[in-house]
């Protein structure tokens, strides 16, 4: 399209060009020559008053050598027979005596050419006998076309300086044209491959603007289609594994048997598919608005805890809330950071036994909000292996899954997790999450990864 469009300007402007230009040339010529000629006549017409006062040779010669013309060879008198004298011809005649009485006949300037190259301006005068001499005046051919050639290459170079313009602006709008458009194609490939963050400048044309605003709406639409979905599918299978748990609690309490065993393995098989598609659902997950949004960490903690009250009421779980009467606002999307509670609650009960008592804390700390989760159970002899769980996923029964998603919500703040002993005696899950768009808590959250690589030996 581009190229297509610089043919066709190309085409219309050198047509343009030499419908001009020839022409031009053309009238060029003859003002010069009409300028050659036109100056010869001045130069004829000086000789007009000694002509009428005599016919002289001597004085016509003097006259002649007088004049630019006759100094320079270029002016010859022709006077006729007068009275039984004879005729007079002064100067340095080139025109054929022919033209001369031709010209004498009709009585008005004639133009002929001469031997050698050029014109010759023949002008008749009458005399005051009556008779007519015809003076003649020689006009070269440089000087019929002198400043021809210079307006010629004048105009070669406005002509080509016209075409050379012409395609550059053509090329130029053709690329403002193209441009947009093969950013659209390329954009449409991306997101075909999966590039799901591909958008199009909205620039161009009218048109080409409508078409990226178009596909960019589209692409949103996309996206936000595959992370509702993704969402959906972590949001249903997390919810299994509040009943899971239960069902694990009251299938320990069948005692021993076949049947037993069955039950309680079918409950460990259907927990590690329920983690499997949790773990699916989330990987990858392309970022969405209200990711940034933000929300109240102290309102979903007490939302959560209101949720989970009541398993831990049925197994005779003391549970305290600390830091939760106050809005704690974090850059976490609500549904995220009740999926990371979920998970560290969901851990309490499953590796704890029944009584065991926890608690839940929040502390603003200016420039990050600590959120720890602790409990009174037997604690995690190897802290650096539970992390590992959530990524190697080898393990039977617990993958660790839970820990894996809220290392995630942490780190995209740039804070960390770390796990320890907590004053309850057993495990202490404290999740560092960053403020200030990540500011100062990145470096922290940086460091420490970069000492939990250490330790692994990453």
């Amino acid at each position: 399209m581009r190229w297509a469009l610089v043919k066709v300007c190309l085409a219309v402007t050198a047509m343009v060009v030499l419908a001009f230009a020839v022409p031009l040339a053309m009238v060029v010529r003859e003002m010069a020559s009409d300028r050659a000629f036109s100056n010869a006549e001045r130069q004829a017409a000086t000789m007009g008053p000694t002509l009428s006062i005599t016919t002289d040779p001597a004085q016509l010669r003097r006259a002649v050598e007088s004049t630019e013309m006759g100094a320079a060879g270029r002016m010859a008198v022709h006077v006729p027979a007068v009275g039984g004298a004879a005729a007079v011809d002064v100067g340095d005649g080139r025109a054929a005596a022919q033209a001369v009485a031709e010209t004498r006949s009709l009585g008005r300037a004639t133009t002929t050419g001469v031997p050698g190259g050029g014109s010759a301006l023949l002008q008749p005068v009458a005399l005051g006998s009556g008779d007519i001499a015809v003076i003649e005046i020689y006009v070269p051919e440089s000087e019929v076309s002198n400043g021809v050639t210079t307006a010629w290459l004048v105009l070669g170079g406005v002509g080509l300086a016209l075409v050379i313009g012409s395609v550059a602006v053509a090329d130029r709008l053709g690329a403002r044209l193209v441009r947009p458009a093969e950013r659209l194609a390329d954009a449409a490939h991306q997101l075909g491959e999966g590039r799901l963050g591909a958008r199009v400048p909205e620039d161009g044309p009218k048109e080409l603007r409508s078409a990226a605003v178009a596909f960019n709406s589209m692409a949103d639409q996309v996206v936000e289609l595959l992370a509702n979905e993704r969402e959906l599918a972590a949001d249903l299978s997390h919810r299994l594994r509040t009943p899971l748990t239960v069902l694990r609690l009251n299938a320990a309490s069948l005692g021993d048997g076949p049947a037993a065993e069955h039950t309680r393995a079918a409950v460990e098989q259907l927990e590690r598919e329920v983690d499997t598609i949790i773990r699916t659902a989330r990987e990858q997950r392309p970022p969405t608005a209200a990711a940034t949004a933000g929300c109240d960490a102290s309102e979903v903690i007490r939302d959560r805890m209101a949720f989970w009250s009541a398993l831990a009421e049925d197994e005779g779980r003391e549970v305290r809330l600390a830091g939760v009467d106050r809005t704690v606002r974090i850059p976490v999307a609500r549904p995220e950071l009740a999926a990371a509670l979920d998970a560290m609650l969901g851990n309490v009960f499953r590796h704890t036994p029944e009584a065991t008592p926890f608690a839940v804390d929040v502390h603003d700390a200016g420039d990050a909000v600590i959120v720890l989760v602790s409990d009174a159970g037997p604690g995690i002899a190897d802290p650096d292996a539970a992390l590992r769980r959530g990524n190697d996923g080898a393990r039977d029964g617990s993958t660790g899954l839970g820990l894996d998603i809220v290392r995630r919500v942490a780190e995209s703040t740039g804070g960390d997790v770390r796990l320890g002993r907590s004053v309850l005696g057993g495990t202490e899950v404290r999740v560092w999450i960053a403020l200030d768009d990540r500011a100062r808590g990145g470096d922290r959250g940086a460091r420490g990864r970069r000492a939990r690589r250490r330790r692994r030996g990453d």
